[in-house]
């Protein structure tokens, strides 16, 4: 299937849909496929205008789709490889490690980093394209960082309500791809916290 998407088509803070939560998807049908490849092409079409990110990852809410669906690039090393990974309906089972805190950025929060504490590891149960029931127990923290991140965004949770009354979490992307502390207050203005 063909996708005319762009980065244009990601939604972003303060969008309220980022924070509905997502429905379950019962049957893989054509919309799914295609919603898929819409997924695809909005986040390579992203990676393209972002010299210093990589689209590592991407759920269906961040194109406006409330349904519980996921990406996941296969290799974080080489940018050229553009497969992904879907996951389709994906639950954390169990979380597990210890808890790390460390950076993490969104499609949808343009430019703002932050230091977000997470579980080192977990086991995700989900169905992949085809149907069939997937298991994965994250080889590393990284990915279980990014597979945690995710699920949030089906649960219509964002990196940035983990750490939304911590003053001092927040970085900002500068154009050279250095990482700086922002302040606070802007933070606040953004209108890229929530609400409650």
């Amino acid at each position: 299937m063909e996708s005319n998407y762009t980065r244009k088509n990601i939604i972003a803070l303060p969008d309220t849909r980022l924070r509905e939560k997502s429905v379950k998807v019962r049957v893989i049908t054509d919309e799914t496929l295609q919603l898929v490849d819409n997924m695809l092409s909005a986040a390579l079409d992203w990676e393209k205008s972002r010299p210093h990110e990589m689209a590592v990852a991407l759920a269906a809410v961040q194109i406006g789709a409330l349904e519980r669906v996921i990406i996941i690039r296969e290799d974080f090393d080489d940018k050229s490889n553009q497969n992904y990974v879907v996951l389709i309906n994906p639950e954390i089972i169990k979380r597990e490690g210890e808890i790390v805190t460390d950076n993490e950025g969104c499609l949808s929060v343009k430019d703002i980093y932050g230091q977000v504490p997470r579980h080192s590891k977990i086991r995700l149960r989900a169905i992949d394209i085809t149907g069939r029931e997937v298991r994965i127990k994250s080889p590393n923290p990284f990915i279980a960082r990014i597979l945690q991140h995710e699920v949030d965004h089906t649960n219509g949770i964002c990196f940035v309500d983990h750490i939304a009354d911590q003053k001092d979490a927040f970085f900002i992307l500068t154009d050279e791809g250095d990482l700086e502390p922002y302040p606070y207050d802007k933070i606040v203005k953004s209108g890229i916290l929530p609400d409650d």
